[in-house]
């Protein structure tokens, strides 16, 4: 039975429609899977095991009398801890912030509903977000399944532990600079920064996207197909699109490519990452796709300035909170935002500019492509107890220089594993697409699928 954990949502929606498989049984199997490893991983919060059971038996029900309510009626589900669900306090994985029950469901957690996933717990995160590692000050340390003493990666953290440990098959996280295709590229899932709008979130703001973490393309898609349904309550929420979202296959045949591979700031990119990706991009190009150098685009000023204005919002937050509240957030995150209290409005301001620089230069970058690839990180995994890759909190970006410019300019874009390194741990081959095109950046990472070499299996934790 515990084999159940680890089908996909495709798979399982199939199953049930056939008769074949239960929702109660499935989620048996997820719940002997987390109850084996969680002891260990310490990727899930507000578990609740009993009311999976109870809305697996009502999705049993609606089953048999063929009237399921969605695509992914019956479905295992995590969502991330910052993504309200009613009656869950939603702590920002941060010890200084109140516990107060959510009063509603947000955008995506309400579409999960709707569409009958069973939802198990919300999974853990860091301080406010603001760290690509499992460390917080109010949850334990989450650890990669891959190998515990490695970072999952952050902020959502526990998403991709869950997704890579088998807690079921859809999960969803928040991605404002690289918290999605991060973890997911060192847990070795797909994980997808959708276009912004795409997916309507409460509440929004510039760059911020929810999106699926999954093993599989296709379950990616398919939870797209919930989570991309309207909600009034975005603001800057793009206008529904009725996208053929489990429409995957493509011909990479006459494709123009960009390979990406020095992004003009950060870490250098460690060999193994680069022959990975190198690697990747060959596969591409012996199917047909034609493939050339990208040069660096993005600056040291453009990071530095989006710091700058990060730390600005972070104090104005922190600094409202009384010293005892302040003194339990995690020092790193408060070693950095402390630093925008004596910064002038010409700093605060330039540095909301570089958004636009940001944008602006991926743009251009993009000219002449239909797609980029790159890492989606320089290099594998780190220490599990570290903060980042580089463990400093003056220079905490120097590992997102892949990835956060996706999120300024607004652009799809995926992690998928493509391949290892020698002490095991995975890496991410990152697909950025055109404006608005999620779904031919999911059919490429869909094709990849096809053409890697067969992955390794999937780690298995026990207690």
């Amino acid at each position: 039975m515990s084999d159940l954990a680890d089908f996909s949502a495709v798979d399982l929606v199939e199953a049930y429609r056939l008769r074949k498989l239960s929702p109660i049984e499935v989620v048996e199997a997820v719940i002997a899977r987390i109850d084996a490893s969680e002891s260990k991983l310490n990727a899930l919060w507000a578990y609740d095991p009993d009311e999976a059971r109870k809305v697996a038996k009502a999705s049993e029900a609606r089953w048999a009398k063929g009237e399921p309510l969605g695509a992914i009626d019956g479905a295992p589900v995590t969502i991330k801890e910052n993504i309200a669900t009613k009656g869950t306090p939603v702590s920002l994985g941060c010890a200084a912030v109140p516990l107060v029950p959510a009063a509603a469901d947000a955008p995506p957690a309400a579409r999960t509903r709707e569409a009958g996933g069973i939802i198990l717990a919300k999974t853990t995160m860091p301080d406010y977000g603001m760290l690509s590692s499992g460390l917080s000050s109010f949850h334990k340390l989450a650890r990669n399944p891959w190998d515990l003493s490695a970072s999952p990666g952050g902020s959502s953290a526990g998403a991709g532990v869950a997704a890579a440990a088998g807690y079921g098959p859809l999960h969803i996280g928040t991605d404002i600079g690289g918290s999605i295709r991060l973890p997911a590229g060192w847990c070795g899932v797909v994980g997808l920064k959708p276009s912004a709008g795409r997916i309507p979130i409460n509440p929004a703001f510039i760059g911020r996207v929810a999106g699926p973490m999954t093993r599989t393309v296709a379950d990616t898609a398919l939870y797209m197909s919930v989570l991309s349904k309207p909600d009034a309550r975005d603001t800057m929420a793009l206008p529904y699109a009725d996208i053929p979202w489990l429409d995957l296959a493509r011909d990479v045949k006459g494709l123009k490519i960009g390979l990406w591979l020095e992004a003009g700031f950060g870490q250098t990119v460690s060999e193994e990452t680069e022959q990975a990706v190198k690697q990747a991009a060959k596969l591409f190009a012996d199917a047909g796709a034609i493939l050339e150098p990208v040069a660096p685009f993005l600056t040291r000023e453009m990071i530095d300035g989006l710091d700058r204005f990060w730390r600005a919002r972070g104090w104005e937050d922190v600094s409202r909170l009384a010293p005892e509240q302040q003194a339990q957030i995690l020092p790193y995150i408060f070693d950095w935002i402390e630093t925008a209290k004596d910064f002038s409005g010409r700093d605060v301001y330039t540095g909301f500019t570089q958004i636009e620089s940001m944008r602006n230069a991926l743009h251009a970058g993009l000219t002449g492509f239909d797609f980029i690839l790159s890492p989606t990180a320089p290099t594998p995994s780190f220490p599990a107890e570290w903060a980042s890759p580089i463990n400093d909190p003056q220079k905490p970006f120097e590992h997102i220089a892949f990835t956060v410019a996706a999120n300024m300019g607004g652009q799809p874009a995926i992690s998928i594993n493509c391949g290892y390194a020698a002490n095991g741990l995975p890496i991410g081959l990152q697909i950025i697409g055109q404006p608005f095109d999620d779904i031919g950046v999911l059919r490429l990472a869909r094709a990849f699928e096809s053409l890697r070499p067969q992955q390794r299996p999937w780690p298995k934790v026990a207690a």
